[in-house]
């Protein structure tokens, strides 16, 4: 029994440091943007900022690339766009869960030089130079293992959760695959959050609101498009714990998903190259080099002329070994941009009508994103709603990452930050479809989840069936040009049976009920599936309920029960649903299984996830080899180098007079073997070889180096011992005095002449070790082997400083005080010594620790 009881004990503490270990989990925080990537890690004990890059900066560029077989990201996989147009890919948010022949992929085309291919799945995947193939998700993914990576080198530990920012217009096509590519990375979704919302909840973090609602437009000026989010700010309480929040309500979208940074840049772009083919006469359009060149100067240019009325672009050998100079103009640009100016402004005006709200409503206009400094941009927002209600209190680059994490950091316990609650939306109508249950019968559309509707939220449909059917999500308009519609089928299985056992039961007329649950995230799915039917009980007891109208938990049936009537459930986090209670608690519903089938441009099956994990993991576990023999290689490298000037060097230097002449030729003739081996072999070495002939040469250097460093050292070693030599002698003589004074004043002494003499003894034993062996290294030649070794001197003088500062730390022993006997004349006490610890008359069984 006690070794079981042991076992449980240790079973609890592992499953408790587990469950503590998790608890206290880094939280990683992504803005992945067209253009650049910032990232932010909330972890206890972590200044809570922006994370930087190895280089030190505060946001990362969207780009991965391969220089031969060296893959680069950030900036360094941006710069080489102009040499290796094929292996950089940048701009992948374009690509996310977009079919290959939809519109935005076309545009993409536009605006990049790599190569696509069409996969499996019908979606996009992106062609190296030499023929490897990746998927969108894939690179993606290796964007968010970088990631990853600098936040564990920053928390010190393991990195599992994180929050992405993704564009309120999203579809569920797109959410799919950015989810995809997280889980690919090795990482698991905690949320995905809209940006808008995020940069609410970075601006609600310091400032307090009153309980009458502030209405603000958040708008985002990016790289790949333009969004304004209607939100309101107000202080509420809560009715349980009377403890006050803040409430964020995101109450409309609007966006022009063709209209940001981009579209600027590819008009630039198209500036420059209509310069140069009016100048030069030549076409450069199908040279990758010359428009990878030319985008790149187009995105310098633009940032110039925010600040300037011109620029003047430069671009050596841009193609046909030409030297590009040109000059751009403010005007030029704007003049280029003319039709984008209207549709700046447009998604603000949806916002406001989606919200039902005026301009005279809103307090101020937010503007966030890297495209919102563009002077033309500015100038279209100023002139819709008022250059005094402009608003540049937060910061335009980092607030949406910031505030990801912390709304990250609000769903987590572990963090105490500031009580506050979002409510989001959904932008994009959902309807379900169905075949009626009649023969013959047409399909029925019905709108589940409308525009507007907040996340979190369920919607049952009630079916008349008896037979197993699907119900198909989908949206009714495009969500974007090429888009599918369809969302997924769910199938609901198992119905006959389940009709056939309430019917058994004395079911009344049973139905079928299926949940539609809008999640946290955004994602729209069937979460469950009843056979329901009202259970005659014909009992006096159930009489009795069915008169005074006692129903239990029953559910109630809808009157609209045709083809499908959906119905408001509130989302309980703490009450389990109905339809999914034991059959001997509610013998009126039946659980039935749900079947989801997606389309097959839906999220990678769990198969293809695997496969692309493995597939990085092997690239990752190629590049750390490479990275390991690089590392050896070098090492080696440099060593060589360095023994060969030992060996060159004078006469005078250490390594020369502690080596002897028979020493110093083995080591010259491995190294140069070694020398010609590093020539012949320096491309097939592995790491292994590379190390191995490193040892080899080390062994052989190993003993002179021994030597200088111990004539370093010895000096210092022997004045060590010497000290503690003279310590241990001018103690011995002092306690033996306190011992004779001791005794003659009748009180007990700190120590015994025995303890004493075994330290006396331990001393004559050092002085005479360490006499010899000095003696001994006095006769040794400095291209010998040393007589006495230092860590010797060390060790022996510790042991005897340790003997001796038991005796110098102990305590004097207590005196014992003794009452007066009755027949003292004088009435005087007498004293009597407390035994000392470690005396021999000691109680048995009351040893101290």
């Amino acid at each position: 029994m006690p070794c079981i009881s042991l076992r449980k004990a240790v079973t609890f503490f592992v499953l408790f440091a587990a469950i503590f270990e998790s608890s206290l989990a880094s939280i990683l925080a992504v803005d992945y943007g067209s253009d650049w990537i910032k990232a932010s890690l909330m972890k206890p004990g972590v200044p809570f900022d922006v994370l930087l890059n190895k280089d030190s900066k505060r946001k990362i560029q969207s780009s991965v690339a391969w220089k031969k077989d060296e893959r680069l990201f950030g900036s360094d996989a941006a710069n080489i766009a102009s040499r290796f147009p094929q292996d950089s890919f940048s701009s992948l948010k374009y690509l996310q869960g977009a079919p290959f022949n939809s519109d935005i992929v076309t545009y993409f085309t536009s605006i990049s030089t790599a190569q696509i291919s069409e996969t499996d799945r019908k979606t996009v995947a992106l062609k190296q130079s030499d023929g490897t193939e990746w998927s969108t998700e894939e690179l993606v993914a290796m964007q968010l293992s970088y990631i990853k990576k600098l936040a564990e080198d920053l928390a010190g530990e393991s990195v599992h959760e994180v929050i992405l920012t993704v564009p309120p217009y999203f579809s569920q096509l797109e959410r799919d695959s950015i989810a995809d590519a997280i889980e690919i990375a090795g990482l698991r979704t905690l949320a995905l959050v809209n940006d808008g919302t995020a940069v609410a909840v970075n601006y609600a973090m310091t400032r307090t609101f009153s309980t009458t609602p502030e209405y603000h437009v958040i708008y985002d000026a990016g790289a790949s498009s333009t969004r304004a989010t209607v939100v309101s700010f107000a202080a509420a309480e809560d009715p349980k714990t009377k403890a006050s929040y803040t409430q964020i309500n995101v109450l409309g979208v609007g966006y022009d998903r063709n209209t940001g940074g981009t579209e600027l840049d590819l008009r630039l772009r198209d500036i420059l190259i209509d310069s140069f083919m009016s100048k030069h006469r030549r076409d450069i359009r199908k040279d990758r080099r010359a428009m990878a060149k030319l985008w790149k100067e187009a995105g310098r240019v633009k940032a110039i002329l925010s600040a300037n009325s011109d620029a003047t672009s430069t671009v050596e050998s841009v193609a046909f070994d030409i030297d590009f100079k040109t000059k751009v103009t403010r005007s030029e640009f704007e003049d280029a941009c003319k039709d984008l100016h209207s549709r700046f402004a447009r998604p603000i005006y949806d916002a406001l009508a989606n919200a039902e709200l005026s301009l005279t409503n809103i307090s101020s206009v937010i503007l966030t994103g890297g495209n919102s400094r563009t002077p033309m941009v500015q100038t279209a927002v100023k002139a819709a709603v008022g250059e005094d209600r402009i608003a540049l209190n937060v910061n335009a680059d980092e607030s949406a990452v910031l505030g990801a994490a912390l709304y990250g950091a609000s769903l987590s316990r572990q963090f105490k930050t500031k009580d506050i609650r979002v409510t989001d939306v959904l932008i994009h109508d959902i309807q379900a479809s169905y075949l009626a249950s009649n023969p013959g019968a047409r399909t029925i559309h019905t709108t589940v989840l409308p525009a507007g509707s907040r996340h979190g939220a369920r919607k049952t449909l009630t079916f008349k069936r008896k037979e197993d059917f699907s119900v198909i999500l989908n949206y009714p308009d495009e969500v974007m040009s090429g888009f599918p519609r369809e969302i997924l089928e769910a199938k609901i299985v198992g119905i006959p049976k389940a009709i056939d056992n309430l019917t058994e039961r004395g079911a009344l007329d049973p139905v079928i009920k299926a949940t539609v649950v809008l999640s946290e995230s955004g994602f729209v799915s069937v979460g469950d599936a009843i056979a329901y039917g009202e259970i005659k009980d014909d009992s006096i007891t159930g009489k009795l309920k069915g008169l005074f109208g006692g129903g239990g938990d029953q559910v109630p049936l809808e009157t609209d029960v045709d083809e499908g009537a959906p119905k408001d459930e509130k989302i309980e986090k703490d009450k389990k649903d109905k339809a999914k209670k034991p059959l001997g608690k509610d013998q009126n519903t039946i659980p039935l299984e749900v079947e989801i089938v997606y389309n097959s441009q839906g999220p990678l099956s769990l198969v293809a996830k695997r496969a692309a994990r493995e597939r990085l993991r092997a690239l990752d576990n190629m590049e750390m080899s490479r990275q390991l023999r690089e590392e050896a290689h070098n090492t080696l490298e440099g060593y060589l180098y360095k023994l060969r000037d030992l060996l060159d060097d004078g006469p005078e230097t250490p390594f020369m007079k502690c080596s002897q002449s028979s020493e110093r030729q083995t080591l010259s003739n491995k190294l140069l073997e070694t020398i010609a081996w590093l020539h012949d072999e320096r491309d097939t070495a592995d790491t292994v070889q590379l190390w191995e002939k490193r040892s080899v040469l080390e062994t052989l250097e190993k003993p002179i180096v021994h030597r200088y460093k111990e004539i370093e050292s010895f000096p210092q070693a022997l004045n060590n011992s010497q000290k503690w030599n003279w310590s241990t002698r001018l103690f011995l003589t002092q306690a033996r005095e306190n011992i004779t004074a001791d005794a003659i004043a009748g009180v007990p002494s700190k120590w015994t002449s025995q303890e004493l003499d075994a330290l006396e003894k331990a001393l004559k034993e050092h002085e005479s070790w360490l006499h010899d062996g000095v003696e001994r290294q006095k006769r040794t030649k400095m291209n010998e082997d040393p007589a006495i070794e230092t860590k010797d001197m060390q060790q022996r003088a510790k042991t005897l400083e340790q003997h001796l500062q038991r005796l110098v730390r102990r305590k004097v022993p207590k005196v014992k005080k003794t009452p007066a006997k009755p027949g003292d004349a004088d009435g005087s006490s007498s004293t009597e010594p407390t035994q000392a610890p470690g005396d021999s008359d000691r109680q048995p069984g009351h040893d101290e620790l």
